[in-house]
């Protein structure tokens, strides 16, 4: 947020709790250190690190869903009369849409909106889940894409806690 109140950033891209969250030991043992000592240099160089580390992980994924984005605007506008600019941002907005999103963001009927999902659906650009009585569209490629990160950073916190297991047991040992 600071970057953002800083004209620095436009909006709130860069998820640094994440990368706290992530690496809590390493983040509360600086921070004793720092406590302890006094010496917040050490501390700063890790945070910058974790600044480094979040931006070129933010930046991987913008990438990956602006490939995504022109390789669906190139393929739904050869495929469908009714390409536009803002069915694919509706599309993208988040990674499923509804046919009420499609109506309100596109100014058409629902009955036009479930006809353009449905064609969509047909053509393998989303796929339909039902919640409900609600259908959701489901942007896959984007869902994957955003779960995959989620799934890196799992692994992160996985390894992170398997480095402080292995850490600790070496403790217990020479103790």
């Amino acid at each position: 947020m600071y970057l953002v109140q800083q004209g620095l950033l436009d909006i709130p891209v860069l998820y640094l709790s994440r990368y706290i969250n992530q690496n809590k030991i390493e983040y509360y043992k600086h921070l004793q250190q720092v406590r302890i000592t006094n010496n917040y240099e050490d501390w700063i160089i890790w945070m910058l690190n974790g600044v480094a580390e979040t931006a070129e992980n933010t930046i991987e994924t913008i990438q990956g869903i602006k490939e995504l984005m022109t390789d669906y605007k190139h393929r739904i506008r050869d495929k469908h009369y009714f390409y536009s600019q803002d069915i694919v941002n509706n599309l993208f907005k988040h990674p499923y849409t509804k046919i009420e999103f499609v109506a309100r963001d596109l100014n058409i009927s629902r009955q036009t909106a479930a006809k353009y999902l449905n064609k969509l659906t047909e053509t393998n650009f989303l796929e339909i889940k039902k919640k409900g009585r609600s259908n959701y569209y489901m942007n896959m490629p984007l869902f994957n894409l955003l779960q995959n990160v989620n799934a890196n950073e799992i692994n992160n916190i996985k390894q992170n806690n398997d480095s402080h297991i292995v850490q600790t047991s070496k403790i217990n040992n020479q103790n």
